[in-house]
């Protein structure tokens, strides 16, 4: 008989948390002097960007950024070179850090270019596993030369035919707009999940005067309007409530398509994100086999991030929802395809957000 002898082995359940990179941005745009460029430079709500980066359309957006996002921001900055093409920035700072989504400071004003960083966005996917959107900046108006028609015409034009669904396309009516979208979707007082259409969110902080067209018209509601049917997302107002807000996180997805709304993308990314993780630690592992024990078992492993993702809570009586709705049965498949091939199906349900609201008044006379 052998001689006697222990063995004990620390086994890895993947049960930890994965690293949250929700709220941080990668913000790309030409520098504002030679020594920036082509470095990848980390800012948060306390970086005196000023003196970080000389003068540029980069620093304005950021500046913007920074004061709407608030407390504990954070993000990323890749100064371009005056050669330097953005998506070769993308790769170069994905390969040090990852981002919940890229702003893109510097105007673009071709469909090609737009496509050109849609592109280079959902090559992330392939190439690094990571999901995410894009802030584009556009045109604003041209004051000297453009009355508000002759811009909504030349705008629609811009995106018409473009089925880009991570594309989230920003005009720069007041020059910041970029940033103020970028640091309002980072805000912390607020859930990825939430428009930033929401007014309870605030009002934007930093935008500046509202533009004006070559007869000194000034921008008005109706152009918003027209810009925002047209998949653009903008600033807007209320009449007779003070302050200014956003309208919907617009991308360039299909009509009738899923991802028309940024914060849509952001819940169903975020999942991604998480699962992904998950499925890499079952690989070749025989915990997730063809047994119906073991698909039960490993469809609880799957679906938690989704649950963690619903739990709600209640301040005062009032209930603040979750990212998405609890998960429901049937809400995940597990399909063996082959021996070595599984193929698992989820449901990730956002709840509803009213963007438009009626209130019908009835008057009673029926009173003595």
């Amino acid at each position: 008989m052998p001689l006697g002898n222990a063995t004990v082995n620390n086994q890895n359940q993947g049960q930890g948390e994965v690293t949250e990179i929700e709220r941080h941005v990668l913000y790309i745009g030409r520098a504002g002097n030679a020594e920036e460029e082509s470095q990848l430079y980390s800012v948060n709500a306390q970086t005196d960007l000023s003196a970080l980066f000389a003068d540029s359309n980069l620093r304005k957006q950021l500046i913007a950024a920074q004061l709407n996002a608030g407390q504990n921001w954070t993000a990323a900055v890749y100064p371009l070179a005056a050669d330097e093409e953005i998506s070769g920035a993308i790769i170069r700072a994905n390969e040090v850090q990852s981002f919940e989504a890229l702003a893109i400071c510097d105007v673009q004003t071709t469909a090609e270019q737009i496509s050109a960083i849609y592109d280079a966005t959902l090559a992330l996917q392939g190439s690094h596993g990571r999901w995410c959107f894009v802030i584009v900046a556009l045109p604003g108006i041209d004051k000297a030369n453009e009355t508000w028609p002759a811009y909504e015409a030349k705008m629609a034009v811009l995106v018409n035919g473009l089925a880009l669904p991570l594309v989230v396309p920003v005009p720069q009516l007041n020059g910041n707009n970029v940033g103020v979208l970028a640091g309002r979707l980072c805000n912390r007082s607020v859930s990825i999940a939430d428009s930033p259409m929401r007014v309870a969110t605030g009002s934007v902080a930093g935008l500046g005067p509202m533009p004006t067209d070559s007869t000194e018209t000034p921008l008005s509601l109706a152009t918003l309007n027209t810009l925002a049917v047209a998949r653009f997302s903008v600033p807007q107002w209320y009449p007779d409530v003070e302050g200014v807000y956003w309208g919907d996180g617009s991308t360039l997805e299909v009509t009738g398509g899923d991802y028309q709304v940024v914060e849509n993308l952001r819940v169903v990314h975020k999942a991604s994100r998480e699962v992904r993780v998950r499925a890499i630690m079952r690989v070749a592992n025989r915990v997730l086999n063809s047994t119906p024990a073991s698909i039960e078992l490993n469809k609880a492993y799957f679906i938690k991030p989704l649950r963690a993702m619903s739990k709600s809570y209640k301040v005062q009586g009032v209930a603040f929802p979750g990212d998405i709705m609890p998960p429901q049965d049937g809400d995940i498949t597990i399909e063996w395809k082959s021996k070595t091939q599984v193929v698992i199906y989820m449901v990730v349900r956002p709840y509803n957000s009213p963007k438009s609201i009626t209130v019908n008044i009835m008057l009673d006379l029926s009173v003595l």
